[in-house]
């Protein structure tokens, strides 16, 4: 039996395959708001069978956009958009969804890729947040030092964020603390120079991430599962690094945190990384051997055998796939018939795989 097609249980959710589609961003809201673009490509991917599907980030404030095009969950309108697409993954699949909610803090008021990305210019600008007011790097927005009010403000649009997951009745919510976003960005001593509670020492600059967590966490029904994004190094000389977010995911565990998902990098433009197949994989094994926290994996990961190897070795629980599903949306059929899994097909579908359908079950025939 593959290893990668085998359900997991967190909390009373039970994913049926170790396949997650990763939270990507699409630049194409209105207001916050999701769209036709996002019930088309959301699912469609889950049309695949994998077992679990993120929304992209999902920002829990205007001002805490990473662009004025990004998805938000912070008013009705943005919560009818996105009611849409869950109903439709509730009906055509079998996929469990997850909502990732964000806030960018410095790295927001920026331009979608495709517009050169960047700083906004004046007319699409938004004031930022960040722990300290230190601009991500030269040219961009020197964003404002959160004082208590604000550090407020933010814990409560996390918590009005997440009783309206509830309200849409998702299965999962992530927390984004990676690639440079605000939480990220009092993690990191590159980026958080504050002299008060939430800086000077790890355990202070650990502290309101961790209320950020609390907050949620107390907000969000105990048998449904709460994960965090980290990034597990900076890839810069004196920043975050591998060491920290042992600590990190440690302090997390303590808190009820159900499973990390890791990355790396995006807090500063100094860093190196060192890419390659599988190249984070290392970071979410290291984690998942020393706190006991389960994992997801992802970052260059395409082949459906080195998934499966990353699973059967104990190197992550899940593995997260972005770009390899942007190119080839069915890639869980390719890999069920590489490792000889099952998964679900939609009866709409059957003809496109060679399978044989018994009851809600796709059996492989050949």
């Amino acid at each position: 039996m593959s290893h990668l097609f085998t359900p997991i249980t967190l909390r009373d959710l039970t994913v049926e395959n170790r396949i997650v589609v990763s939270p990507m961003c699409q630049y194409s809201c209105q207001d916050g708001s999701a769209n036709d673009w996002h019930l088309v490509n959301l699912g469609h991917l889950a049309l695949s069978g994998p077992g679990l599907v993120f929304f992209e980030a999902t920002h829990v404030s205007p001002e805490g956009r990473i662009t004025d095009r990004d998805l938000g969950l912070y008013s009705d309108e943005n919560e009818a958009g996105m009611e849409r697409v869950v109903r439709f993954l509730r009906q055509w699949t079998r996929s469990k969804v997850g909502v990732q909610l964000a806030h960018a803090g410095r790295k927001g008021s920026t331009l979608p890729p495709w517009e050169g990305g960047g700083p906004a210019a004046a007319a699409r600008a938004y004031p930022t947040v960040a722990p300290s007011a230190l601009a991500y790097d030269d040219g961009w927005q020197i964003p404002h030092a959160l004082d208590e009010a604000g550090l407020e403000k933010v814990r409560s649009d996390f918590v009005a964020a997440t009783r309206r997951a509830q309200r849409l009745d998702v299965d999962v919510i992530e927390l984004h603390f990676a690639h440079g976003y605000l939480a990220h960005q009092f993690l990191s001593p590159l980026s958080n120079h504050r002299t008060d509670v939430y800086g000077t020492s790890l355990e202070g600059r650990l502290r309101f991430p961790l209320e950020l967590f609390d907050a949620v966490r107390a907000a969000w029904p105990q048998s449904k599962p709460l994960g965090v994004r980290i990034s597990a190094t900076d890839w810069v000389d004196g920043g975050w690094d591998i060491g920290a977010s042992i600590s990190f995911v440690a302090a997390l565990g303590e808190r009820g945190c159900d499973f990390v998902d890791v990355s790396s990098g995006g807090l500063s433009p100094k860093q190196r990384i060192e890419t390659g197949p599988g190249y984070q994989v290392p970071f979410s094994a290291r984690i998942k051997r020393e706190t006991a926290m389960p994992t997801i994996a992802i970052g260059a990961i395409t082949d459906a055998e080195h998934a499966e190897r990353i699973v059967a070795q104990g190197d992550a629980d899940l593995v997260a796939l972005a770009r390899g599903f942007l190119r080839f949306p069915r890639w869980t059929w390719d890999a069920a018939d590489a490792l000889g899994g099952n998964g679900f097909v939609p009866n709409q579908y059957l003809r496109g795989r060679r399978t044989t359908r018994v009851g809600d079950a796709a059996k492989r025939v050949g």
